[in-house]
């Protein structure tokens, strides 16, 4: 089963119509559960005030984070960044005909950035799952974040987070260096680097896991077998919303005792 190839394919098709770009962030806004915990963080982070804020959006992939806050929150100037070239070159060519000006974007490997005392703010969603080396990332988000300044990670745990159920077991997600974190684990890692973490949280419990595959994972393994099958999705999706959106809806309302998901808020004392 591959991920990464379907969603590729999406984005490169609505890469050149803006009109078509912001319909693409508004299905991923609606279908994918780790948005809505994402969007919840925040505004919990950016809300509530309008002093400036520096944010780094670290591996910004499709964009659609930075363009949440660009759209939600004024004051925030955000760096944008990501490892791959063709994707930032997308993104800046949408922001730019959308007018978008509290964004700018760039090419970097986080192993290897030097920002010092930049950020009063850095989000990680999807990103460190891909890093083998993620001590070298946390110590240069330490590095890199202002006195008082806050980290938010999102990232798949080890409870099957990358659909996957062992160690051994290979990942439906490509692409990725491990299978997830365990909770103690990333907080370990985090104060090594120097933060205070201030809470670790699971998403895509019970409720949110079963969203998942239906909504997600068994559409994509259709369209694995066969792109003719992308011309019966909005039927299947008629269908199954019904089913989907309200278990989203529980898992995000929720406390979840474990899950298939991380968010972590850490702070540079």
């Amino acid at each position: 089963m591959k991920y990464d190839p379907i969603k590729f394919s999406i984005g490169n098709l609505v890469s050149n119509s803006v009109l078509l770009r912001r319909l693409f962030y508004t299905a991923l806004g609606l279908m994918f559960l780790r948005e809505w915990h994402v969007k919840r963080e925040l505004r919990r982070q950016l809300g509530g005030s309008a002093k400036p804020i520096d944010v780094y959006d670290a591996g910004s992939g499709f964009g659609q984070y930075s363009y949440y806050m660009a759209q939600h929150f004024p004051h925030v100037r955000i760096t944008a960044v990501d490892v791959k070239t063709e994707q930032i070159e997308d993104c800046r060519r949408f922001f730019q005909a959308r007018g978008i000006t509290n964004c700018t974007f760039g090419v970097e490997d986080l192993t290897a950035i030097a920002h010092e005392s930049r950020f009063d703010f850095i989000l990680s969603v999807d990103v460190m799952e891909h890093i083998a080396d993620d001590a070298s990332v946390f110590r240069n988000f330490f590095r890199a974040l202002k006195p008082s300044g806050r980290l938010f990670i999102n990232t798949p745990s080890d409870l099957g987070g990358s659909d996957a159920h062992s160690s051994d077991d290979p990942s439906f997600i490509e692409e990725h260096a491990r299978n997830g974190y365990n909770a103690g684990e990333i907080q370990t890692k985090l104060e090594s680097a120097g933060f205070r973490v201030e809470s670790v949280r699971y998403t895509y419990g019970p409720f949110g896991s079963l969203a998942w595959r239906i909504g997600i994972k068994w559409p994509i393994m259709l369209v694995n077998i066969s792109r003719a099958f992308f011309i019966v999705l909005p039927f299947y999706y008629v269908l199954s919303l019904w089913v989907v959106l309200p278990l989203m809806a529980l898992d995000y309302l929720m406390e979840n005792k474990s899950g298939t998901g991380l968010n972590v808020v850490a702070a540079k004392p």
